[in-house]
């Protein structure tokens, strides 16, 4: 029992290593999946401390693996730790550290990109999002393949203010590798803005973001360009660099944010004059266009076969 006026503290009982657990369990790295293991438990820990006090706060794990962070979790004494994982092979060393931990550890076998986390918390954690953020934590090992889905979703989850951050701005600590596994690796801490820097609709920040980067090593008016119908572009794509006060030389990343922010507002005029112009795809164009020429290939082919 803890000593009056003390607050009970949870540490792990005795485990085998995660090292161990990959030997027992057979587990090996998916290269297609690139995934990495993180193994040394000091590491995991720094990783976890990035996160800020986690005592008797409710943390959502994505992607555990064999377990390294999701130990790291647990002993930084939180009240409950949720864990995603969609793999099947980490399954029994998760329910080995669940068994370690009663009542703290819950595991879930699914997919991050379709889990619903809205409910998976008591409703009285939520907080206004003016408000300090709640005590909800995001944190993961992010491999490659699922980083970038998975991060963008969760930009437009704070757009729109629902799924992890119905709870309020949610912050989330999170690790990139890349797939060589002795890199080292690079810990991120996020806290949503209570006001954001561009006030535009989430679907066409990252329109504007996307068709900028679709050349990234072009100049930026290449890429913006692509989001005006070829019989316009030139035109168009001159107008909106010149509205939004922005070098067309440039390259996509020399773009600070005030640029983007002027470059999605003027688009956001410029979709305004045109109700059209936001769902212009430019590659359904090209796609049309290969269509046409493709027809008139073979249409001249008969042509020619009838002479």
């Amino acid at each position: 029992m803890a000593a009056p006026g003390k607050l009970s503290t949870f540490r792990l009982p005795p485990l085998p290593t995660i090292r161990e657990i990959i030997k027992l369990f057979r587990l090996q790295a998916v290269k297609q999946l690139s995934q990495n293991f993180l193994l040394d438990l000091r590491l995991t820990d720094k990783i976890v401390r990035k996160a800020g006090d986690l005592t008797n706060a409710y943390v959502y794990e994505v992607g555990p693996g064999p377990g390294g962070i999701t130990r790291s979790i647990l002993n930084a004494n939180v009240a409950k730790l949720l864990v995603v994982e969609k793999d099947t092979r980490f399954i029994p060393g998760l329910q080995m550290l669940s068994d370690a931990a009663p009542g703290k550890l819950r595991i879930v076998h699914g997919d991050v990109l379709t889990f619903k986390i809205e409910k998976a918390f008591p409703a009285n954690l939520k907080r206004p999002w003016e408000d300090e953020p709640p005590s909800v934590h995001i944190i993961g090992n992010l491999p490659f393949s699922v980083s970038t889905p998975l991060i963008i979703k969760w930009l437009e989850n704070i757009s729109c203010r629902n799924g992890p951050f119905t709870y309020g701005r949610t912050q989330m600590t999170l690790t990139f590798q890349k797939e060589v596994a002795e890199v080292d690796v690079g810990v991120v801490h996020f806290t949503p803005l209570r006001q954001p820097k561009i006030e535009q609709p989430f679907k066409l920040v990252e329109k504007v973001v996307q068709n900028t980067f679709q050349f990234r090593r072009k100049r930026c008016y290449r890429g913006l360009g692509m989001l005006f119908p070829e019989a316009q572009r030139v035109e168009s794509t001159g107008r909106l660099l010149r509205l939004a006060d922005v070098d067309p030389t440039l390259r996509p990343s020399q773009l600070s944010l005030s640029h983007f922010k002027s470059l999605c507002d003027v688009y956001r005029m410029m979709c305004d004059e045109d109700p059209h112009l936001f769902a212009y795809n430019f590659r359904e164009e090209l796609k049309q266009s290969k269509s046409n020429t493709q027809e008139d290939e073979d249409e001249d082919d008969e042509e020619t076969h009838a002479l």
